[in-house]
């Protein structure tokens, strides 16, 4: 007759019967069966089920994720933001990121304008233009003919423009699709300027990054980290030029 325990966890090994009195736990076993038995007896002696002891108080503390920041331009003179407004952006961050956690599945329930088609995770090129539209993706100016279009429809060609990161639409994607297209944006920022469409983007991305996070992501942030260093040191650059 097998026992409750055989019947939930049946028995890979076999082991023979032996008497407990004549066996000594203490003694190293000698023999594969004796180890066998000595595993079985601790196994017996263990509680059916363990709680851990945790606090609570423990648990309410933000976690902190460590990012190198190795290979950064240092900041030139007159161009590095203070701690307090450094520390300002970072609580303000939390707080989106938060409200992006909290109310995601809500979001994801909503339904999108029939103008809204995402692209599949996999489709670099798609995502680039969906993000930053098509004046920014090809780099071109509006011609006449579709200026006057324009002011005679004053409604927003997203497709022009860009589709904005609304919650409705990052709050669809999962973290592997969320860190797919902030590499896309990335690869995109290491041979474009950096523009305010795709400013928005990175930063929606960013907070609706889950902790703990993954390796792929831990990366993105650092080549995101030197490529705007490297972005803030050419607009000095551009600066001194100018006054020239």
């Amino acid at each position: 007759m097998k026992s409750d325990e055989e019947e939930l966890m049946p028995r890979l090994l076999p082991v023979e019967e032996y008497d407990v009195e004549d066996f000594d736990p203490t003694v190293p076993p000698r023999n594969p069966q004796e180890y066998l038995r000595q595993v079985q007896l601790e196994a017996s002696m263990c509680p059916e089920v363990m709680v851990a002891q945790i606090d609570p108080k423990k648990l309410k503390k933000n976690q902190t994720v460590n990012i190198s920041l190795l290979g950064c331009q240092p900041a030139p003179e007159g161009f590095s933001p203070s701690l307090k407004w450094q520390q300002l952006q970072v609580a303000n961050f939390s707080d989106v990121r938060q409200n992006v956690n909290k109310h995601r599945e809500h979001w994801k329930l909503q339904s999108l304008d029939n103008n809204v088609v995402m692209p599949n995770p996999e489709d670099e090129e798609g995502w680039k233009k969906f993000c930053l539209g098509e004046k920014v993706y090809f780099d071109r100016l509006l011609s006449q003919d579709e200026d006057e279009n324009e002011n005679e429809n004053p409604g927003i060609d997203y497709v022009k423009v860009g589709f904005p990161p609304l919650l409705s639409i990052v709050s669809r994607l999962s973290q592997a699709s969320v860190t797919s297209v902030l590499e896309y944006l990335m690869n995109w920022l290491g041979e474009k300027d950096f523009t305010s469409e795709l400013g928005r983007w990175l930063y929606a991305l960013l907070a609706c990054l889950e902790k703990p996070l993954l390796p792929e992501a831990h990366s993105l942030i650092r080549q995101l980290a030197r490529r705007c260093s490297e972005v803030r040191a050419s607009l000095v650059r551009l600066f001194f030029l100018e006054i020239v």
